[in-house]
């Protein structure tokens, strides 16, 4: 029964994972994101209480 024979599926199996884990990375970091992040200021908005009569 040629399922049971593992030297053929093992190396394709290596071979998927390092085309994953080599080839595709390096791929996908390259893209650029048109809407960059911009830094935020290190100051917290002043924020006003709520005069909420609660009854």
């Amino acid at each position: 029964m040629p399922q049971l024979n593992p030297a053929p599926w093992f190396a394709i199996l290596v071979f998927s994972w390092l085309v994953f884990l080599i080839v595709i990375p390096p791929k996908v970091m390259n893209y650029t994101y048109p809407n960059e992040p911009s830094p935020q200021s290190s100051q917290a908005p002043k924020t006003e209480s709520w005069n909420w009569p609660w009854h």
